[in-house]
């Protein structure tokens, strides 16, 4: 992996470069994936706090929920009418127990499938070696860079970077 990045020491500073990098990256040819921002706080007022905001997670935990509750509902059918049992005229699946399991396993599945959007969203565990971060990021810095940046702009990008208040700008070579 290679980048290229700046730390700045306060959030507008940040912002500032994260604006600069968002004009540049059509004339240098990087994507959007490739601007890294990272803070030891969040900072929701600012732009970069919302860069990952999207997620599809609440329509994720309905859809889980309502197949666990399908689930359930299969389960007590399925298991009342496998075995049948004299009932003495009463219906053969339970409306009430049948509520009880639907609801219980309709959370079950909104829970599990909400740990586990979470997990994925947010790329825990991230097994990946080639991560960027700076441990001045943990000091109060704010990272802002550019992973795998195009060759013909890296001093363009060092310059850019530093212009925008950054107090240290530092490159990562591939160690390949």
């Amino acid at each position: 992996m290679k980048a290229i990045y700046g730390l700045y020491p306060d959030p507008d500073s940040a912002e500032r470069a994260l604006d600069v990098l968002e004009q540049l990256k059509s004339r240098l040819e990087f994507s959007e994936t490739d601007i890294a921002v990272l803070t030891g706080e969040p900072y929701e007022e600012y732009g970069f706090g919302g860069r990952d905001r999207k997620t599809p997670m609440p329509w994720l935990a309905a859809l889980g929920g309502l197949v666990a509750a399908l689930g359930g509902v299969g389960l007590v059918w399925f298991g009342q009418h496998t075995y049948p049992l004299v009932t003495g005229g009463m219906s053969i699946v339970p409306y009430y127990p049948l509520g009880i399991i639907t609801y219980e396993l309709a959370m079950l599945g909104a829970v599990l499938t909400t740990v586990i959007t979470l997990l994925v969203t947010a790329r825990l565990p991230d097994w990946r070696r080639d991560k960027l971060y700076d441990p001045a990021v943990s000091h109060g810095k704010i990272l802002v860079g550019v992973i795998n940046p195009p060759e013909k702009g890296h001093s363009e990008l060092r310059e850019t970077l530093h212009a925008a208040g950054a107090e240290a700008v530092k490159e990562i070579a591939d160690p390949r």
